[in-house]
């Protein structure tokens, strides 16, 4: 019977990283022909083509395009397809474990910087789209200001309110675009840009 259930539990941890390969070799096709050729016109069935898998696989891995499209935000994000909120993982946590606010504001300033790298790996086009997703992405802000407040009071008893929206703004796509990208700044500058800016204004 032991072996039996052994076997059972080693079928069902294969079918599930076979499932997530293919998972991942959709979204790396639907990135692609995204980029290629735009998101309006390309279709799941040119997704399927691409990755090598049938149409129907593709629905039954995310319903739709713009299901598809939300989750390889959130994979070019957290870096993998894992159902893990991004607060929960490990680069966040470090941040929230850091002893003093201004190591904080530091590893917060790094990580960022290693997201948004993997999201410019995403279309500019398809960038354009996630501006569904600047909600969660306030939140998550919002919620690292509360770390800050965790280990003293910020700079001129500012609101967390407040204080959320500059972090909003500072650690925004578009600003970091604007230095990587536009102004060529590499990424160490802009980690201590980011680091000095936010414990200059956000610190007591």
């Amino acid at each position: 019977m032991a072996k039996v259930n052994a076997k059972r539990q080693y079928t069902s941890a294969l079918r599930r990283e076979q499932a997530s390969q293919t998972r991942m070799r959709i979204l790396d096709a639907a990135q692609r022909l995204f980029t290629d050729r735009g998101y309006a016109p390309t279709t799941m069935e040119a997704i399927a083509s691409e990755a090598g898998v049938a149409t129907d696989t593709v629905y039954a891995s995310f319903r739709n395009k713009s299901g598809l499209l939300r989750n390889l935000l959130e994979v070019r994000v957290g870096g993998d397809d894992s159902p893990v909120a991004l607060l929960d993982r490990e680069g966040p946590r470090k941040v929230r474990a850091q002893e003093t606010q201004k190591r904080q504001v530091a590893a917060f300033a790094s990580d960022l910087a290693d997201i948004l790298r993997g999201a410019a790996a995403v279309d500019p086009e398809i960038a354009s789209l996630r501006a569904h997703m600047q909600g969660a992405r306030y939140a998550n802000q919002r919620e690292f200001v509360s770390w800050l407040e965790e280990k003293g009071p910020l700079r001129g008893g500012m609101a967390a309110e407040e204080a959320a929206g500059i972090v909003w703004t500072l650690a925004s796509p578009e600003v970091h675009g604007l230095l990587r990208r536009d102004r060529a700044w590499s990424q160490e500058r802009y980690v201590a840009w980011l680091a000095e800016t936010l414990s200059r204004t956000l610190l007591a």
